[in-house]
């Protein structure tokens, strides 16, 4: 990867309200090409408003937001054809195949339909889910189907990968499988991944991590550096304040 290519995200003093109540203040992160970055709060840190901010489902009025060099506001279609989305809830055809929910995907980015199925074949391999290409999505587990939207995600090349707490309801292994996909990929195919999450599980000692508290950045930086030779648990507690039984279990 070039050390001349932009930020996959960047996002610079952005600030959100509703009403008088204020969801983002002075938000500043970065993910790079190829990099894994957990977005870490607890329900109501302000995740999903930083999502619909960076996808266009809100506008922001503050601040800058940039994908892949594109500013979301002034190049929308630009920045928004460079990212892949994985929202909390489930978002694929129960009742069509896999291989067809991609083709309806390919064809709404306007790709056609031989070139969906190669790209959306190489996008199963990759999550590891090709053999299920003809399967019905109401046949899949939880997490074969999550596997599915990043496939999906992933079809028209984004360099940006969201997920929005994409491993909620999943049990224990399937949480494992999804998130070593995601990780592959930034890895393997030099995506810039954002993970939001509440999980201290789903990070690693040294991934990129933003920690986010009622709107505001508290902390950022490699996991086991603000872990500080600890658990992150604890060192999030403290930056908190919250209570572990309460919000942080």
């Amino acid at each position: 990867m070039s050390d001349a290519s932009p930020p996959a995200l960047s996002i610079a003093g952005v600030s959100h309200a509703f009403g008088s109540v204020k969801a983002l203040d002075d938000v500043s992160l970065d993910v790079a090409p190829g990099r894994f970055v957990a977005l870490l709060g607890v329900n109501g840190a302000g995740k999903s408003t930083l999502f619909s901010l960076i996808t266009r489902l809100y506008d922001n009025v503050s601040g800058r937001i940039e994908v892949s060099g594109h500013d979301v506001r002034r190049a929308a279609g630009p920045a928004l054809a460079q990212m892949g989305v994985v929202f909390q809830s489930r978002s694929l055809d129960m009742n069509l195949t896999i291989r067809q929910n991609l083709r309806y995907h390919g064809a709404l980015h306007g790709i056609g339909r031989r070139e969906a199925r190669g790209r959306g074949d190489a996008a199963l391999e990759r999550v590891n889910l090709l053999d299920r290409a003809e399967a019905k999505v109401a046949t899949l587990s939880g997490g074969q189907v999550r596997r599915a939207e990043i496939a999906r995600a992933l079809l028209h090349e984004p360099k940006l990968l969201l997920l929005d707490e994409a491993t909620v309801g999943l049990d224990v292994q399937s949480r494992r499988d999804v998130v070593s996909a995601v990780r592959s990929l930034a890895t393997g195919q030099g995506v810039g991944v954002l993970w939001a999450t509440h999980l201290f599980d789903e990070i690693e000692p040294e991934d990129a991590v933003v920690v986010l508290h009622k709107g505001r950045v508290l902390a950022k930086g490699a996991a086991a550096d603000i872990a500080g030779g600890g658990r992150l648990s604890d060192a999030f507690v403290s930056l908190t304040g919250t209570s572990p039984v309460e919000e942080v279990a």
